[in-house]
């Protein structure tokens, strides 16, 4: 049997069309023996960074298994094994290890990087029609560094130059960038087999003579068999094959070129087969039960080496010539150092030759191999290979030049942020900064970064956050502007970014405001190039919902069923044997943990059976690309000269924007460099609420310099009031807060880093020594130095970092890797590093055991304990935030508003807290509405224009900008009049007239807009009729010699039609249809007594039912949605949703709930609700569940009332309260008993009184009237 090595191979990345994972076809090759596998995925690279890591993990762990076999060998052969390693007969021992490393290959599993590309049948720019749409399968492999980068080349023109339906390349390309690879004819989809398969015998060896030509003795013609053996597959694939081989064998003879065989791999194994016939079907949108879908042979798993060589038995060297093949590819690493970006310095500060003629290689291998401090800290050694790995003396001129314009620039800063004289700690920090920079390579990053930063807030008007992540750990950074936090005054690390000890690229996310992000994004295209700048591609795959629901419906599984399969998925699924231990989400998981999943999976429905054993195998499959959020990549040269790039549409311009091919988790090992330019929509809510105090009150904010211990601002954050600050907004926090009663910066930092899962378990510890409830005590007396400002609790990542320094004399770089080991859980490093601490904290006359115990404190706290850098950085915008609200309220909560006007629970939230502030938020208005939300004199908020659904910002700009110009609007008539046509249409129009934006202009109900008048026709389209002649009148006049009125001259204004008036509820579902939210009034407001009074929860409460157990509650709202269906044995059920003020839940009803409860599930209906929050009967494990015991009608809960009783301190009775109360309840008649309580508090005296006179009719207006006199009272069921 001869070797053989599969050289046409598509992964999942050949997208919808793949099924194979990159690890199990790696996996399936070296299990059979092959030495080498290609990945060939149709027209794309994307696989190729997982699949070169892959196989250099498994030839690592190769070596590793024979260094360990080796060793033992030689220990068992010297007598020097351990008993365990030798066993019973130590001869035995040696005779299995050493057959254990025989059966272990001795070469490297070679890993062939190709593609299988789309060759246009004319120019790759040639686009019009079917014919260019396809394009010839061409399989290319690089046989070393050079084929790689050409290969690159050509994928990455395939999709910015020659994409059309794929990427495609053409013959000129070919020859353009042949170096370095081999090609093969590819399947039947290939040139030469198409011309075959047509007849045109003369066009494929003038094919076969042309790839000849280029490729030479790398030009192979390729072989395929598939002869399906299941019914329903593609049939017609083998004779054709058959046939294109017959002349594939000849042509091979005629012209010289070997041939080789494949078995064009998508799937794994045998068994996928159908899981792939599945995919197919998601990837071409087609039924399963389609007969005229496209089919595969199902023979296209990897085939083993003993059905390959049986299957191409006529021609052996076909089989041999793949190995050929492996064997021609050298191995390379597609890996590189850091690539900086070139940054330009101005000429009159250096050059690069300047350096070179000013300093000698000498004077360079000093400056780079010594500390800052000009001492020698390495051996010549391992200075030599320093030197090297930063590139030789060539690139170090370059750093140099760029280290030292960075300092000057730091130094600058400096003087700004510190004063002219620095002191000794800010001076050395400096300098020990600059120095790491320097000598880890990176003074060219930060020379951009601050360059781009610099632009955007000087240049392009774009706000940028303080900081974020570890970055704001540097003193340099923060001197360049990069951030905007001091790091020395916060205890802030560089070492938590940049750790000498430990070479990595440095990692700067920055914030921008959404509006800016995209024009710095451009800005940095525009300077460095547009083919040096590139996003990073993200892949999809399919979850596990995805998977069963795409399955289904190819499947047809009817949607209800499909639909209960997911819901049937867990959100956690806990570890059986280990309850603090959580579950990977995956249908295998699933099926273990939830009874239902594995009765569907036995079920004795074979659709639904096999929807769950397909979509188990498709599960995880990659399912498209997208763009990272915020990763951009920024690179000295061409893109495209280190890796493949594809291109996508930017969402704001619409333009296409290269992305690279690998993803972000990898592309950094490739050398280049990787910004995250992240969009904060606090920054635009910031930036807004500035600008609109400036309009309002004229009043400039100079938001990055407002006092940090502002009274108001503390009182908020004390009171809890932080609804729509960022940050600190959760009711949890808030709770915390008001327990807390922050009084410092350091405070909300704390609260900041505590609030997680974890740590928040050490809140109330906290408070408990803030307030001196429980003693501050530090094991340590010194610990003070660095836990004071948190109460002696270990809240940071830095604190332990700088008290293993203080204590236990670690080195910056040592600090830095314990917290690092101590947050991943590291033990061997752990392990490594506490004989260290303890000896240093011994040597500084420290107690043994107090220092046990602290390293065993940290143990168990420092996997929570947070970054210092990030919460500080994100607490002071948070602080921003709530300063804008403190003093400015209205102009912040309209500002919050209008940049949360897609999300209408979040703007439900805003608007209560709103009313909570005493804040009325007001409904839209022509004459007083801004674009967005703004506040009027009074301190109102009112609803923009553009946030009405169907208007739009420039119709808004429009109505706007003639309200200014030429006054407010006097009736709706002057309106019409007025209104620009060519952007305001008539749904904007309709919109707003179901919205109330025009009711201050009318006296008549928003109905008769959409009534008909006399002549047949809706009154608002008479409207618009009536302003478009009168305004085509004026422009008639203007061209006259005549002129004409204001008004509309003689035409006449058009009647509103006489109609009957819209209920209210009606009136306010065309508002909330349009505006998104009942704003002028509320349906339920005619019960709000009820939900007060009667409703032990919000319908929200029902979405964490834990703190409801065991529990009987009563809820109401309105019914907004109702979904009635039938089970499989023709019985109804419904799925129903209920809103109340602040929140909605959905219901399900079931068979005898429906029977009883069913009549009263309707759209619009008002119900009131009593149930049971209770353990889920026969489920397991234990799920909670709220049981419906009973439904009402809203209306007859209201009339059931028995009686209203009023509590009235005998100190609180006097004439006006009496004659108040009087009035009101007898214009309350009704039927409810109405009782009194009197009762003198100081002499315990109650008097128990009931009216036999009059009885009221329960209402929110007279609850309200209750409410606002402060006069108690209790409803009685």
């Amino acid at each position: 049997m001869h070797p053989f090595v599969h050289l046409h191979v598509h992964s999942h990345f050949s997208l919808l069309d793949g099924q194979a994972s990159i690890p199990k076809l790696v996996d399936k090759a070296i299990g059979d023996g092959m030495p080498g596998l290609a990945l060939t995925d149709h027209g794309n690279m994307f696989g190729i960074k997982e699949f070169y890591n892959y196989i250099q993990k498994k030839n690592s762990e190769r070596k590793g298994k024979i260094k360990k076999l080796q060793g033992l060998i030689e220990r068992l052969e010297a007598g020097t094994a351990t008993e365990e390693e030798m066993g019973e007969d130590a001869q035995a021992a040696l005779a299995k290890a050493r057959v254990e490393l025989d059966a272990i290959p001795k070469a490297d599993f070679k890993g062939i990087i190709g593609c299988e590309v789309y060759v246009a049948r004319r120019r790759l720019f040639n686009k019009e029609g079917k014919g260019d749409q396809s394009g010839y399968h061409l399989i290319l492999l690089a046989k070393n560094m050079t084929g790689y980068k050409n290969l690159i080349k050509i994928v990455s023109k395939g999709y910015t130059e020659g994409f059309y339906m794929r990427p495609r390349t053409d013959r000129v390309e070919l020859e353009r960038y042949h170096e370095g690879l081999i090609c093969c004819s590819a399947c039947i989809g290939g040139e030469v087999p198409r011309h075959i398969r047509a007849n045109n015998f003369e066009a494929a060896e003038e094919a076969v003579q042309w790839y000849k030509s280029i490729f030479g003795d790398d030009y192979y013609l390729e072989l395929q068999l598939h002869k399906a053996t299941v019914e329903f597959a593609n049939h017609e694939a083998y004779p054709e094959q058959v046939k294109v081989n017959e002349h594939l064998m000849q042509y091979s003879k005629k012209y010289g070129v070997k041939l080789v065989c494949t078995n064009d791999v998508h799937f794994v194994d045998e068994e996928h087969a159908e899981a792939h016939d599945r995919l197919i079907c998601l990837g071409t949108g087609k039924d399963l039960d389609d007969p005229k879908r496209m089919l595969y042979t199902k023979q296209e798993w990897m085939k083993t080496t003993a059905e390959m060589n049986e299957l191409f038995s006529f021609v052996p060297e076909a089989i041999a010539n793949t190995v050929e093949v492996c064997n021609k590819v050298e191995s390379y690493s597609i890996d590189h150092a850091p690539i900086m970006p070139t940054f330009a310095i101005p000429e009159e500060f250096g050059t690069e030759e300047g350096y070179r003629a000013k300093y000698s290689e000498r004077d360079i291998f000093d400056e780079f191999t010594r500390d800052e401090n000009g001492n020698v800290v390495m051996s010549e050694e391992d200075a030599q290979k320093k030197i090297e790995k930063l590139g030789g003396y060539d690139k170090l001129y370059r750093i140099k030049l760029e280290a030292d314009y960075l300092a000057k620039l730091a130094m600058d800063g400096a003087h700004k942020r510190y004063g002219e004289t620095l002191d000794e700690e800010t001076a050395t920090r400096l300098k020990f900064e600059l120095h790491i920079m320097k000598t880890m390579g990176f003074p060219g990053y930060f020379l951009i970064v601050q360059d781009f930063i610099r632009a955007a807030r000087e240049e392009l008007d774009v706000s940028v956050g303080p900081g974020r992540g570890s970055a704001a750990g540097s003193a340099v950074a923060y001197c360049l502007g990069i951030t905007q936090i001091d790091p020395i005054k916060y205890d802030l690390l560089f070492e938590r970014f940049l750790n000498p000890d430990r070479i990595s690229l440095p990692d700067i996310d920055i914030d921008f405001d959404d509006d800016g992000r995209g024009r710095v994004l451009n800005w940095v295209t525009q300077k460095y190039g547009k083919e040096k700048v590139a996003h990073i591609i993200t892949y999809g795959t399919m979850a596990t919902k995805m998977a069963l629901k795409d399955v289904a419906r190819v499947q047809k599984l009817p949607l209800p069923l499909s639909n209960q399969l997911c819901k049937w998925v867990p959100d956690r699924i806990q570890d059986p044997n280990d309850k603090d231990k959580q579950l990977k989400i995956n249908l295998k998981n699933a099926i273990m943990a939830v009874p239902e999943l594995k009765a569907a999976e036995e079920s004795d429905d074979p659709n639904m059976r096999d929807t769950i054993k397909y979509a188990k195998m498709l599960e995880g499959t990659v399912r498209g690309t997208g763009v990272h959020a915020c990763g951009t990549i920024i690179c000295r040269d061409d893109i495209t000269d280190w890796v493949p790039v594809s291109t996508a549409d930017d969402k704001e311009t619409g333009e296409k924007m290269l992305v690279t091919q690998y993803e972000g988790s990898v592309i950094e090992d490739t050398g280049l460099i990787k910004m995250d330019f992240l969009g904060l929509k606090t920054l635009s809510i910031i930036k807004d609420a500035v600008e609109t105090v400036k309009q309002t009150h004229g009043i400039e904010i100079d938001i990055d310099n407002i006092p940090i211990d502002d009274k108001k601002t503390y009182k908020l954050y004390c009171d809890g009031r932080t609804v729509g600050t960022f940050q600190f907004e959760s009711p949890g926090m808030q709770k915390y807060l008001r327990e807390l009663q922050p009084s410092t910066f350091e405070d909300l930092i704390a609260m900041n880093a505590l609030y997680r899962p974890g740590p928040m378990d050490y809140i109330p510890d906290f408070i408990d020594r803030k307030h001196g409830r429980k003693p501050i005590v530090y094991d340590i007396p010194i610990m003070e130095r660095y836990l004071k400002d948190t109460y002696g609790i270990t809240v940071y990542q830095e604190q332990v970092m700088l008290l293993s320094r203080l204590l236990g004399n670690f080195t910056r770089g040592e600090s830095d890797t314990l917290r690092k080991a101590m947050g991943k859980k590291i033990k061997s490093k752990l392990d490594e590093l506490k004989p260290k601490f303890i000896a240093g904290g011994k040597s500084n006359g420290h107690d043994e055991k107090v220092l046990e115990k602290i390293w065993a404190d940290w143990e168990k706290f420092a996997s929570y304990a947070f970054n210092k850098s990030h919460a500080t950085c994100y607490s002071w915008v948070a602080y921003q935030t709530a300063y804008i609200k403190a003093h400015f309220p209205s102009e912040y909560m309209a500002t919050v508003l209008s940049r949360n006007l897609n999300d209408i629970k979040q703007v439900t939230t805003y608007m209560t807290e709103c009313k909570s502030m005493g804040i009325s938020v007001l409904g839209p208005d022509v004459n007083e509405s801004m674009v967005k939300f703004s506040t009027n004199k009074r301190g109102d908020v009112r609803f923009g224009l553009a946030a009405i659904k169907g208007v739009g910002e420039a119709a808004s700009e429009s109505i706007v900008n003639e309200r200014k110009h030429n006054g407010p609007y006097k009736s709706i008539y002057d309106f019409m009049e007025r209104v620009n046509y060519t952007v305001v249409n008539r749904k904007c129009l309709e919109s707003m007239a179901y919205g109330g934006a025009f009711d201050s202009l009318i006296d008549f109900n928003r109905c008769r807009f959409f009534m008909s008048d006399a002549s047949g026709m809706l009154f608002l389209e008479s409207l618009v009729r009536y302003g478009q002649r009168v305004q085509a009148e004026r422009l008639n006049a203007q061209q006259s010699l005549f002129g004409m009125d204001g008004g509309g001259g003689g035409i006449q204004q058009p009647r509103v039609p006489v109609a009957e008036d819209w209920n209210t509820l009606t009136t306010l579902n065309k508002e909330r249809d349009v505006i998104g939210l009942f704003l002028s009034a509320h349906p339920l407001d005619q019960y709000e007594f009820v939900l007060k009074n009667m409703c032990q929860a919000e319908l929200g409460a029902l979405n964490d039912l834990t703190p409801l157990k065991d529990t009987e509650i009563a809820l109401a709202g309105v019914v907004t949605e109702v979904n009635t269906m039938f089970t499989k044995d023709n019985r109804r059920w419904a799925r129903f949703k209920m809103e109340d003020y602040g929140s909605e839940h959905e219901f399900t009803l079931f068979n005898k709930d429906f029977e009883r409860f069913g009549i009263l599930i309707e759209k619009n209906n008002f119900l009131f609700i009593q149930g049971r929050v209770q353990i889920r009967p026969y489920k397991e494990p234990a799920e909670l569940e709220f049981k419906i015991l009973s439904i009402q009608q809203l209306a007859d809960v209201a009339e059931s009332i028995k009686s209203i009783r009023i509590d009235l301190s005998i100190s609180d009775i006097n004439s006006s309260i009496t004659e108040l109360l009087f009035n009101k309840i007898k214009s309350s008649k009704g039927k409810t008993a109405l009782q009194f309580n009197i009762y003198d508090v100081e002499n315990d005296v109650r008097l128990k009184l009931v009216s036999k006179k009059y009885r009221v009719k329960p209402s929110s207006e007279l609850m309200a009237f209750l409410d606002d006199n402060d006069i108690k009272y209790h409803i009685i069921n």
